[in-house]
């Protein structure tokens, strides 16, 4: 039977939707055909599934379930968890062939979708379209698939310390660190996590609540962090780590309550990384700023600019044998002593790790950084249409007539430039019909300067940096 998705719904590195409007039940049952039609068409047969806190996430997970299951697949339920559980139930067993995750990530609480992996890799972009053509051609195989159910979140949590090996336990147990899940999917291993913590721990929202009653699980928004900044305040602890929705982002703050932004914490972890593999490649996307990739090279590191997205970063990590890389966004990969997924607990664990290896508090660590001036993320209204088309203009022109101002032009992902006053971005969105431009500078006037540039590059496509829309 032919099932045809909301056109909003296949995005670029999951499958998302509104429930009720554009997302429901017929939609993941068709989901889990097709994925399960691909699975077995390629080998595999066995799916494991697990769900976020969000309320619609148990009518999904059940739908999702019947349509692998009747692709001949068998599932492995691991119940309600954060995303990198998922993650760890495929990674970690040899029976199991791939995952789906059924989250709605950072977005408001009417939303829902999948993460999945295939086989060991990210499945994204054309292999998503391809289960969408799948689906609408009515093209899925036919069985019936055994489902199991799995308890992994102490298996899961003793992996977890298993990255504070190797340290003497003094000092460790000297940190005092403040943990906020945002009523997210991580709230229970987090609890399970830090009861066998050494130092001392004040957790905050570990409850899973879909409605997000206490405020928006989403790190990367700096009012997002008030209360965890409080918490950190009130009890002077060392450092605060917060979560997105579904575990797979964090967020921080040093003890002074200044935010340790996903570039800022790549080079707390480069510098402990590459302590151990010298020359080591360290990848981050292109928003991130040139501070970091300065401090990778200066610690011996090979940096690498890569594209925005969590699947394409995970891919280049496993083309280039890179044992860590980031985002802005908070995802953070560590294949050194780990699977290469992002981890928002094992991050946390691997900031308490870096502290006490360096000798350094993470004040410290935040305080050593150099001051750049950076704008947010700007994202402006462009249409669908549009955007990839005025990207290209601005691209081309920028690689043929860059003028004396640019000094360099790197176009992995829409166009990053330096000049004397620091850099700028501009790139089509992937999920949304916007452009997003980013600039930084070490001075108010420079920053001016670059802003600049990017309204002139707009306005010679006919554009303009219009008000901002959120994710």
């Amino acid at each position: 039977m032919q099932h045809y998705f909301h056109p909003t719904v296949l995005r670029e590195y999951d499958i998302r939707g509104i429930i009720g409007e554009t997302l429901g039940a017929d939609d993941a049952r068709a989901i889990g055909r097709a994925f399960g039609t691909l699975l077995r068409d390629a080998g595999g047969k066995t799916v494991a599934v697990g769900y976020d806190g969000r309320v619609s996430s148990p009518m999904l997970e059940h739908a999702l379930v019947e349509g692998l299951t009747s692709s001949g697949c068998d599932v492995v339920r691991i119940g309600l968890g954060a995303t990198p559980m998922l993650y760890y139930a495929e990674a970690s067993s040899e029976e199991v062939d791939g995952g789906i995750q059924i989250t709605g990530s950072h977005n408001p609480p009417s939303y829902n979708g999948f993460k999945m992996v295939f086989l060991g890799r990210p499945f994204f972009g054309a292999d998503i379209q391809k289960l969408g053509k799948l689906a609408a051609d009515g093209a899925f195989a036919s069985g019936i698939g055994t489902v199991t159910s799995r308890d992994i979140l102490d298996e899961y949590v003793a992996r977890l310390l298993e990255g504070l090996e190797g340290i003497e336990p003094g000092k460790l147990e000297t940190l005092r660190v403040g943990w906020d899940a945002g009523n997210g999917a991580a709230g229970p291993a987090l609890e399970a996590l830090a009861a066998r913590l050494p130092g001392e721990h004040h957790l905050l929202f570990t409850e899973v609540d879909g409605h997000f009653p206490n405020h928006h699980p989403d790190p990367t928004v700096e009012a997002n962090l008030s209360d965890l900044r409080a918490l950190v305040a009130a009890k002077s602890l060392d450092f605060g780590v917060a979560f997105d929705g579904d575990g797979d982002r964090i967020g921080a703050i040093d003890g002074e309550g200044r935010v340790i932004w996903g570039d800022q914490l790549l080079m707390i972890y480069a510098e402990d990384v590459l302590a151990h593999l010298p020359g080591a490649t360290v990848i981050a996307d292109v928003k991130a700023s040139r501070a970091l990739f300065d401090r990778v090279a200066e610690l011996g590191g090979t940096p690498l600019m890569w594209k925005t997205g969590h699947s394409l970063i995970k891919s280049k990590m496993k083309e280039t044998a890179a044992p860590l890389a980031g985002e802005m966004s908070g995802h953070v990969f560590f294949a050194d002593d780990y699977y290469g997924f992002d981890d928002a607990l094992y991050a946390g664990i691997r900031l308490l790790a870096a502290s006490a290896r360096l000798g350094k508090s993470v004040t410290e660590l935040r305080e050593a950084m150099p001051q750049m001036l950076n704008t947010p993320e700007m994202r402006f209204q462009v249409d669908e249409s549009r955007k990839f088309a005025a990207m290209e203009e601005i691209a081309g022109r920028l690689t043929t007539d860059p003028g004396p101002e640019v000094e360099a032009v790197n176009t992995t992902d829409g166009v990053r430039v330096n000049t004397a006053d620091g850099w700028w971005l501009l790139r089509a969105s992937n999920t949304q019909d916007v452009l997003v431009a980013r600039a930084e500078s070490e001075s108010e006037d420079g920053l001016e300067r670059l802003l600049a540039q990017i309204d002139a590059q707009l306005a010679l496509s006919g554009l303009e940096r219009g008000e901002s829309v959120g994710h």
